[in-house]
């Protein structure tokens, strides 16, 4: 049902992803989500499993980019498109290091600054939830921002309700510390090599 050897994402055919508690015949729904970020870019759910029911719906268990992290739920396959991607983001809290793999391979490998103590960077599977260039490389966010699915486990009265976010620094000082309010810090030049990286891409954050 899913694609060996990548990720399968899924991206609402309308407006909204329409969300079910348990897939099957006479599935309820429980709730829906919109099917674009605060920028008006289209959404994509990374798909943790997938099957056919007994009257041929394919169904979708999916990651929600909603509290509490870890948040999952399932579509029906007739209401979503797919894609597979072949990629992620690794963050290893303790050794201050990011890491993207593509088929496999790392592409990319470098020094990043992580939550302060009191603010700490969030651990947990997420994936890619909006792509933005500032504007402005300078700027607390530096060049490029990638927000992210998962949200701060102590910040909740930030504008997006404490989403955690991959951006940029214009500081090449903060590589390697634990400076920042739960995001991952990448220095402004080994950001631009991260501009391209697709929505939906799974980003694993390890403690």
């Amino acid at each position: 049902m899913l694609a060996a050897g990548g990720t399968t994402v899924v991206r609402a055919d309308g407006p909204r992803f329409l969300l079910y508690a348990r897939p099957g015949p006479g599935a309820r729904r429980t709730r829906s989500l919109p099917a674009t970020n605060d920028w008006s870019q289209p959404l994509w759910f990374p798909a943790l499993s997938g099957f056919e029911d007994r009257e041929g719906t394919t169904w979708f268990r999916v990651r929600l980019p909603i509290r509490p992290n870890g948040s999952i739920g399932w579509v029906r396959g007739d209401q979503v498109g797919t894609r597979v991607l072949h990629e992620r983001i690794v963050v290893d809290l303790s050794a201050h290091r990011l890491r993207r793999v593509a088929s496999g391979r790392t592409s990319d490998d470098v020094s990043v600054a992580v939550g302060a103590p009191a603010t700490p960077t969030a651990p947990g599977r997420f994936f890619v939830w909006a792509r933005v260039p500032t504007g402005d490389p300078t700027g607390p966010y530096g060049v490029y921002v990638l927000g992210l699915s998962g949200f701060s486990d102590v910040i909740t009265d930030w504008i997006g309700g404490g989403r955690m976010a991959i951006h940029g620094t214009a500081d090449p000082a903060d590589r390697g510390h634990e400076v920042s309010h739960g995001c991952v810090r990448v220095y402004n030049p080994q950001m631009r090599e991260l501009t391209d990286v697709p929505m939906g891409t799974p980003v694993w954050i390890r403690a």
